[in-house]
Parts: C-alpha cells; sequence; structure tokens
C-alpha cells in the first residue's frame, strides 16, 4: 500500500533518527523489495512462451539487459550535488542525442532489473536526475523531449513523461522513499504535471506534449498518438494518486480505439500512429493525414504505432480488461493470419486494411516483439507465442527496436508488474 506523503515524511524522520547518512554506493547497492526475476501470474485465460524453461526465459532476459545496457546506458557526468546522471542515448542514428522516451524505458527497465543488477539504484536515481536537469521550458514538472536542448526542443512529449512516472512507482516499491530520493513524491509531483498540462480538458485524452494548446487548429486535444493509450500506467496513476480523472482518460482511450477499429480497421484492427478529428466541431476520430507531425505514414501503422500491441496487452494482461483484451486479441489473430504463423513475414507498417506499405518489406524486431505480448492475451496462440518469442529474445539492432523489445521480453517472460497493487 502508497502511504500519504506526510506519512512518508514523518516515517523517513523517524527511521533517520540516530542514523548516520548512506554513502551513494551503498544506496546503489540496497537490496530491492521485488528483485527479478518475479514471474507474475498474468490475467485468468492468458499465456506465456511455453517451449524454453523459465530459467531460460530469465536468462534471456538477463542477457538482453545486458546488451541494452552496455550499447545504451551512457554515464552523463554529475549533477551540482555531485550525485552521478545517466542518459540513454539514441543509439547508432545519434549517439550523442538522448530524448525523454529513452529516459522513460531506461528507468521502467532498470527499476524491473533490479536484484539482478546490484547497481539498479544508482543507474535509476542518474536516470532521473538526468531527466530533472533538463526540463521542459512550458511545465518544469516534465522533461524537455530532447537532449542536447535546443530552442525548437524545449517542451515535453507525453510518452516519455509517463513510463517516467511509472519507473518512480516501481522505484517507490523496490528501494522505499526515505534515501535522496523520494520516489513517490517525485512520482506524484509528476503525475499532476502529466494530468494538468498534458491531458485534454475537454476531451480526456493525451496530448502529444505540453506545447499543444488543447484548442488550436491542428494539434489539439482530439490529436493524439495512438501509441500515448497507455492504459496500465494510467490505472496505476489512479490507484496512486486518487485522482479520478484517470478513470476518464482510459474510459475515453479505449471509446476511441473501439472507434477507429470499427471504422477504419474492421479486419485488423491495425491503429494509425496519429489520430485526428473529422472537424473542429465533430470529434470522431479519424487517421491524421499524411506528414501531419512525423512522416507521410502518420496515418498508417508505422513506427509509432507499432507499440499499440505491447502497451494494450500490458493492460489487458495486469488488469483483465474487457475492452483491452478484445482489442488486443484483434490485432494479434490478424496478424498471424496474415504472416501464416512466421513471424519473419511481418512488414515494417501497414496500412490499416492490412497490405503492407511502400518500402517495408523487411524484418525488423520493433514490428514483431509487441506481438508478442498481444499474443499472450489469446490462448490459442501458443505457437505463434513461441514463434514470436524465438524470433526476438536474442535479436539487436538500435536503441529503440532494442527497448521496445526488452520491455516486451519482460512482459513474455512474466517479469513486467504493476507497482500500484503489489
Amino acid at each position: 500500500m502508497f502511504l500519504s506523503h506526510s506519512r512518508f515524511s514523518r516515517f523517513c524522520q523517524a527511521m533517520a533518527l540516530g542514523l548516520t547518512m548512506l554513502s551513494s554506493e551503498a544506496l546503489g547497492k540496497s537490496a530491492p523489495n521485488f528483485p527479478f526475476p518475479q514471474h507474475i501470474t498474468y490475467a485468468p485465460g492468458t499465456i506465456r512462451p511455453n517451449h524454453v524453461d523459465q530459467t531460460l526465459q530469465d536468462k534471456a532476459v538477463q542477457a538482453y539487459y545486458d546488451a541494452w545496457k552496455t550499447s545504451y546506458l551512457i554515464p552523463a557526468g554529475a549533477n551540482p550535488g555531485g550525485f552521478p546522471l545517466y542518459r540513454i542515448s539514441f543509439g547508432k542514428t545519434d549517439p550523442l542525442k538522448t530524448v525523454s522516451e529513452g529516459q522513460g524505458f531506461g528507468m521502467v527497465i532498470v527499476a524491473l532489473m533490479a536484484g539482478y543488477d546490484g547497481n539498479a539504484r544508482t543507474y535509476f536515481d542518474g536516470l532521473w536526475r538526468f531527466a530533472k536537469a533538463h526540463p521542459s521550458r512550458i511545465d518544469k514538472r516534465l522533461m524537455a523531449w530532447q537532449v542536447p536542448d535546443v530552442a525548437t526542443d524545449q517542451d515535453s512529449a507525453f510518452d516519455g513523461d509517463t513510463d517516467m512516472a511509472y519507473g518512480l512507482l516501481l522505484a517507490s516499491r523496490q528501494w522505499g522513499n526515505c534515501g535522496a530520493i523520494n520516489y513517490q513524491a517525485e512520482a506524484l509531483k509528476l503525475i499532476g504535471g502529466i494530468q494538468e498540462s498534458t491531458i485534454g480538458p475537454s476531451s480526456f485524452l493525451p496530448l502529444l506534449g505540453d506545447w499543444v494548446n488543447p484548442d488550436a487548429p491542428q494539434y489539439n486535444q482530439w490529436t493524439p498518438r495512438s501509441s500515448d493509450f497507455i492504459l496500465d500506467h494510467f490505472r496505476a496513476f489512479r490507484r496512486v494518486s486518487g485522482s479520478p480523472k484517470w478513470d476518464w482518460i482510459v474510459s475515453q482511450s479505449q471509446k476511441m480505439i473501439g472507434q477507429l477499429q470499427k471504422q477504419y480497421s474492421p479486419a485488423t484492427g491495425l491503429l494509425p500512429d496519429f489520430i485526428v478529428p473529422v472537424s473542429s466541431t465533430n470529434h470522431a476520430p479519424q487517421p491524421a493525414q499524411p506528414n501531419f507531425l512525423e512522416s507521410n505514414y502518420d496515418g498508417d501503422y508505422y513506427y509509432n504505432a507499432g507499440r499499440v500491441p505491447w502497451r494494450l496487452g500490458a493492460d489487458a494482461l495486469l488488469n483483465n480488461d474487457a475492452n483491452s483484451l478484445a482489442y488486443t486479441r484483434k490485432i494479434s489473430r490478424w496478424a498471424a493470419l496474415n504472416a501464416a504463423g512466421d513471424p519473419q513475414q511481418i512488414k515494417a507498417g501497414y496500412f490499416l486494411n492490412g497490405t503492407p506499405l511502400p518500402g517495408s518489406d523487411y524484418f525488423t524486431i520493433f514490428f514483431v516483439a509487441p506481438l508478442g505480448v498481444a499474443a499472450m492475451t489469446d490462448n490459442t496462440q501458443q505457437t505463434w507465442l513461441n514463434n514470436i518469442y524465438e524470433a526476438v529474445y536474442n535479436v539487436h539492432e538500435d536503441y529503440f527496436e532494442d527497448s521496445v523489445t526488452l520491455l516486451s521480453l519482460l512482459v513474455m517472460t512474466g517479469n513486467y508488474w504493476d507497482p500500484s497493487t503489489r
């Protein structure tokens, strides 16, 4: 159970009486409460890979984590207090760049791997301190979406902050809140910033970031990114913060997903990267036009929406939600049939009707690993799930693909958990 901030403060003060401060090294190596591996039991009727022993699955995750950490977890000096900073590198494309999305990925991954990695707390604290050292120019509780900062990059991106808040909740459960960082207090502050600055006041949908004017003509409260429907995080925020607004955010996100699947992808369940309203007065959702924000494929299932099967699948597995289960199974059943059971046949992007996008005829773990999480929701897809696991568990590409794959593997192996229910 989470205690109130004031009760935590009194508890920590009592613990500190008569004790000397622990060194940062000692704190970094402190034992976690929920060490890897955890082997969570997910929703009834769901499945896990069953062709490989659990011990071997755990070792595969450990090996993947070691490679990921070597490639992307980068020391970044120290803050003015002398505490070490860490960042997640953007990888081969631009190793000197870090995005808030990466910090969020990293904080969740490192917190879940505590126990296997004896330095997890040091890394986690360094990732969070780096994020705090680069605040958004708009809401300073949030992180600037890209570092190094330039004038146009000093505002937030919804998914990065949302994963960081979830990571802080994980850290609170792993290490408590009496050290140098009160993780729960930081999480609540960040959740407050997310809710106040990046949720539509009327739509109850995620904004692209704190830079969005909810009522502007182009980017507004009705133009979310589909991969920002991170429903398991929203439910955790509701439990911890007590704010009923998160119930509405879950409800409105699911309503939009259902509308899109019914009208634009009835055969596939695929969602577009970005969503826009039909008009300024008709807020019914439709796929965004080409180059709405990022690419010619903004209205298609591409490098944003490819995360949807993992994000929705995680909610279905952790919360046994009927809507999330239905939405996820629809995508998973189409994918297995389309690929004839062979994950190598999954293409790198699709039109919403299931036709491959131009130039997509190549294999990438980014589009396959999230489908493994989706397959876990359907107990008729055991062979498909096993095949996906084999296709991705030891393949490495670059920062984005590897981070999403590692997070998907943590789910597939039963090592992803909800900090608000433990």
